[in-house]
């Protein structure tokens, strides 16, 4: 149901970045994440990340965000967002808000609130060596060049959020064939068609020069 489909949205960003990281030769549990959104998104997204052993430094819903440097228990939090409905009342670590959270220092920056988060004005201070769009179109044009300029990687939300469409396209597929997967199954073949889609993109930005924006753009329209 849509609940599934908004965690597989969650778990598609991070199978998206688990792929980036292994194709820049970085370790994922060795980065140090921040995540602007805590929703069905987001709070999947840095459960994910965490579970997989990188450290979570931020994260942030519309009452603001929440920083540790240390790293946070994404678990803890997770569950007094579910509790309290926001993390408004929650006291531990520093209390940032959602324009500082987006500067923070970190290795990987997930986007997966609003649309229009970075732009002309924020994306040259930020500290980040890759951005994840978790959400729609969080990065303006202008912030976009910006960020290609500094040599920013960008994870297009085209691709990068895609988890949701292809698990709907799924359940469409089991309907037609009166099929049921189990959880494991589904994100089973979520994994094997982000991580393939990822790969063409890729390999098509290194071959065009072009960014993984452009290049997921292309590669969709060749699709169509």
């Amino acid at each position: 149901g849509s609940v599934f489909r908004h965690e597989a949205t969650g778990a598609g960003v991070v199978m998206v970045i688990e792929r980036a990281c292994r194709r820049l030769g970085w370790k994922l549990s060795e980065q140090r994440c921040v995540v602007q959104g805590f929703g069905n998104v987001g709070g999947i997204a840095a459960a994910e990340l965490d579970a997989l052993g990188a450290t979570v430094l931020a994260v942030s819903d519309v009452s603001g965000g929440v920083y540790d440097a240390g790293g946070l228990d994404v678990a803890t939090l997770m569950r007094f967002a579910e509790q309290h409905g926001s993390l408004a009342d929650w006291t531990d670590g520093d209390r940032i808000t959602n324009e500082e959270l987006l500067e923070l220092p970190c290795d990987i920056l997930v986007l997966a609130a609003r649309e229009d988060q970075v732009t002309a004005e924020n994306a040259p201070r930020l500290r980040t060596k890759l951005v994840a769009e978790g959400a729609n179109g969080p990065t303006s044009l202008e912030g976009d060049a910006i960020l290609a300029e500094r040599g920013i990687l960008v994870l297009p939300d085209v691709l990068t959020n895609a988890g949701g469409v292809t698990v709907s396209y799924f359940e469409w597929v089991q309907d037609l064939g009166r099929l049921f997967w189990d959880r494991r199954e589904i994100r089973a073949k979520l994994a094997d068609q982000l991580g393939d889609a990822f790969d063409r993109v890729w390999t098509l930005s290194e071959d065009r020069k072009l960014t993984l924006r452009s290049a997921a753009l292309v590669a969709g329209i060749r699709e169509v």
